[in-house]
């Protein structure tokens, strides 16, 4: 098995509310996946909720193998989900590890 997390941070110039939609779309989207993508195991967003941290976003996954998680990078419905971020997004951090 291999967990899939990735952190995102946020551009400090957007306004509060459009980084909380898209942050609200983005978590809606993702979390959504596993129907249209059945090599997900287990996915979740987090939206952070305190304000003196560096990351606003993180996305905690779950995959069988690094090919799954390499398939899933590319599905066109994850691609999606990612655009939503694309405005507002600033940096992302990425980690994969089997357990």
């Amino acid at each position: 098995m291999v967990k899939h997390i990735v952190l995102f941070k946020l551009k400090n110039e957007v306004p509060a509310d459009k980084k909380l939609a898209a942050m609200t779309a983005f978590k809606q989207a993702i979390e959504a996946l596993p129907a249209r993508i059945p090599l997900i195991r287990h996915i979740e967003v987090g939206l952070n909720i305190n304000p003196g941290e560096t990351w606003s976003i993180a996305l905690y996954s779950e995959f069988d193998s690094l090919d799954d998680v390499k398939s899933y990078a590319v599905h066109p419905d994850h691609v999606a989900a990612g655009q939503l971020l694309a405005a507002v997004k600033e940096s992302r951090a990425c980690v994969d590890y089997e357990y």
